[in-house]
């Protein structure tokens, strides 16, 4: 069955759901169903995920927090009802409406409390609520088939078990794979992976790394340890990420699959450029001619082919497009997340790319995610024509 094209405006990157009570129990095995996520009312009298194994539970505010001050999202932590969040986070019918204030015409769907099932330690329940998400994102996504493009989940319980992941996720429609940081056995840039990476590059499914879904970096304490401030430990969920690519092209993975495509999700971009003349730098320094072993390029070679980078109101990564591959920006706007740039979007691309060309806009607004993902996105402008139906 053919979609209908995107229409016109940009596509976001990295948007997310606020999963409703629904989400897990009712598309979960009915062996995990007593124990599946779920929500409940916490001391504070608002309304939580909890999820079996997991002590910190997740709060609906923090899901649900896009367009709000500082002031009315901690006003909101402790007190939210689910009922009392945008339906456009669950609802495929308000989400299209959300999009248009935005102008926004299509997102790529991430997990939001699949993040934190990403670390989870029991494999099996990490695997059955995995695929209860997949089976309900699969329904969000088919109401709006034209606007909405889900990522499916995979908890690499093996190199077979993830294969057959992508090819059910490819069946289901989902156009790319949100893994998590870490896989259960060995690492990723181990050999036995790489008949996971040559599934992926057949099936032309990107593989997606969001920040706070790798051990280090992530929800808890112990995850996002820190030295002094309790800001400081925001820097860690950027490095948890960058580690991850660096795992991927220094182990040679991108050499061996130079087709395979790595999604950096949400960590920001600005800093790539500088990323590559580092990792350059210490090629060099130890290697003449800086071609380490496993490798045939320089290390931002692969960078510059393999790496794509979201982000939503980082201006860095504007103002230094011209340092790396601008065709591997690909800007999101993190609804409904309290980094969301929602509803105020526009406004913001108009100050931060102004000094892009033309084309450098359409690219990162709408091209490069619509080549990425494989979107229909035909040849329509990144700005949403206004009073647009």
């Amino acid at each position: 069955m053919s979609i209908e094209e995107i229409p016109a405006g940009a596509i976001s990157a990295d948007s997310h759901i606020t999963e409703p009570p629904n989400c897990y129990i009712d598309y979960i095995d009915p062996k995990f169903r007593a124990d599946a996520p779920h929500i409940e009312q916490s001391a504070s009298g608002d309304d939580v995920y909890v999820i079996k194994g997991v002590k910190k539970s997740v709060p609906l505010a923090l899901l649900d927090g896009a367009g709000y001050s500082i002031a009315e999202r901690k006003s909101r932590v402790g007190t939210i009802k689910f009922e009392e969040t945008r339906r456009a986070g669950w609802d495929p019918e308000y989400r299209k409406e959300a999009q248009e204030i935005d102008g926004i015409a299509a997102e790529i769907i991430y997990a939001s409390v699949g993040m934190a099932l990403c670390t989870h330690p029991d494999i099996e329940y990490k695997n059955a609520c995995m695929q209860a998400y997949n089976r309900w994102l699969a329904d969000f996504c088919g109401a709006l088939p034209n606007r909405l493009f889900g990522l499916a989940q995979t908890a690499v319980v093996s190199v077979d078990s993830a294969i057959e992941d992508f090819r059910r996720a490819k069946e289901m429609g989902m156009v790319g794979m949100m893994m998590p940081g870490e896989p259960v056995e060995g690492d990723y840039d181990y050999p036995e992976y790489d008949a996971l990476w040559e599934c992926a590059t057949d099936l032309d499914m990107p593989i997606a790394f969001h920040i706070l879904t790798s051990r280090t970096g992530g929800f808890s304490k112990k995850q996002n340890a820190h030295r002094g401030h309790p800001m400081n430990g925001f820097l860690t969920i950027i490095r948890a990420v960058q580690d991850v690519v660096g795992l991927l092209t220094l182990g040679g993975v991108f050499e061996r699959h130079p087709k395979l495509k790595m999604v950096c999700a949400e960590g920001d971009a600005g800093w790539m450029p500088h990323y590559m003349y580092r990792m350059d730098h210490a090629a060099k320094f130890n290697v003449e001619g800086g071609i380490i072993k496993g490798l045939s390029k320089l290390p931002s070679e692969y960078l510059k082919n393999n790496v794509w980078m979201t982000f939503q109101d980082d201006w860095t990564a504007f103002k230094t497009a011209d340092l790396m591959n601008y065709k591997q920006l690909i800007w999101a706007n993190d609804f409904p997340h309290t980094d969301s740039t929602w509803p105020d979007s526009q406004a913001l691309l108009d100050e931060h790319a102004v000094h892009l060309t033309t084309d450098q806009q359409q690219a990162i607004m709408r091209d490069n995610v619509a080549e990425t993902f494989n979107l229909p996105a035909g040849n329509k402008s990144w700005k949403m024509q206004k009073n647009a139906a």
